[in-house]
């Protein structure tokens, strides 16, 4: 977190330079978020590299990530109504990656700690690091899993096979 001139709050990534993959990932992101705008998509404000050090510079999401509200606080859980706000925000932000820019803009990491809320509890999608740009009406080229592990059946982590 840090705040700007005009005191205006910013969050900010430092990305790791150690790495060819930090790196790409860096350069992705720049190339991807910083031509997207949209109201449900975390806005870039910007970004620096200066020798080894990667940042980007983001508006501030007051209230943190959808994961912080579901796993972490439980005193303060997030009513129905919030809860579907927050999918539909999401959901129109996807619709507009997909569809309503010059390219296809797959994000390929969405999960709850990528969804995050601002100071009116409005979900907004971040974190493009592994977003790949397509033309459309063309195939995604790549079929290689990236980005967040999700459920896999422990069948088949044992097995080999899932049981049908």
């Amino acid at each position: 977190k840090g705040t700007l001139s005009n005191n205006t709050e910013v969050a900010v990534k430092c990305v790791s330079h150690d790495s060819e993959q930090g790196l790409r990932e860096f350069m992705a992101e720049i190339s991807s978020m910083g031509r997207l705008q949209h109201k449900n998509l975390v806005h870039m404000k910007g970004w620096c590299r200066k020798g080894n050090e990667l940042m980007l510079v983001y508006d501030y999401m007051s209230n943190g990530s959808l994961n912080r509200w579901i796993f972490d606080e439980p005193k303060k859980l997030l009513g129905w109504k919030e809860r579907r706000r927050v999918l539909v925000d999401v959901a129109e932000g996807l619709n507009y990656l997909h569809h309503g820019w010059d390219q296809v803009v797959l994000h390929r990491d969405i999960k709850s700690s990528n969804i995050l809320l601002d100071s009116e509890f409005r979900g907004r999608l971040g974190d493009f690091g592994l977003a790949k740009l397509y033309q459309h009406g063309k195939e995604p080229g790549t079929t290689r899993l990236v980005g967040t592990l999700g459920y896999l059946a422990p069948e088949l982590v044992n097995v080999g096979a899932t049981a049908a």
